[in-house]
């Protein structure tokens, strides 16, 4: 099997982290995975907001977990959140946004890091507070969020791999 789709086929969600800080160089690393995901055009409309500061994580998370109304931290502890936006201009944003999260999910795996996708950056960056977020960072434009990709240090195992479902694939020959 090769190396990529190992990786594909072992990287998990995970929903556990402890409270170990991730060193910088392997948070670039996983940016810059993202910086080489495929793009509608070869636009490169997506943007990548790193968030170390636990100020801002958790302030980040406490808007998530308002527009998801739960009681628990979203972000399930990890301590770096990179925050995928997309400028809305570009006809494939949408796409080119989960290509990035892909891309930096199979990075941090390929770390030893785990990580998760978790949704609600749209609603989190259309509200006034996300709006000032990203005017704060210097960020403008028409961006939607796209999601978030938390990564850090896994609290326990890595989940197995999962038997894949039948009847996925059909040929037309």
């Amino acid at each position: 099997m090769s190396e990529i789709l190992d990786l594909m086929k072992t990287r998990r969600s995970i929903r556990k982290f402890n409270a170990e800080p991730v060193a910088k160089e392997e948070i670039e690393k996983v940016i810059e995975a993202g910086l080489y995901a495929a793009s509608g055009m070869g636009k490169q409309s997506p943007v990548i907001v790193a968030v170390t500061n636990k100020e801002l994580r958790d302030r980040l998370s406490k808007m998530n977990r308002e527009i998801g109304g739960w009681e628990f931290d979203p972000f399930y502890g990890a301590p770096v959140v990179l925050i995928v936006l997309a400028d809305k201009s570009v006809p494939t944003f949408v796409y080119d946004g989960s290509l990035v999260l892909g891309n930096m999910m199979l990075e941090a795996h390929e770390l030893g890091l785990g990580s998760i996708w978790i949704h609600r950056a749209k609603q989190e960056f259309e509200s006034e507070e996300g709006k000032e977020i990203l005017r704060s960072l210097g960020i403008e434009g028409d961006y939607e969020g796209i999601g978030h990709c938390v990564i850090g240090h896994f609290d326990g195992e890595l989940p197995g791999i999962i038997a894949r479902k039948e009847n996925r694939v059909f040929w037309a020959e």
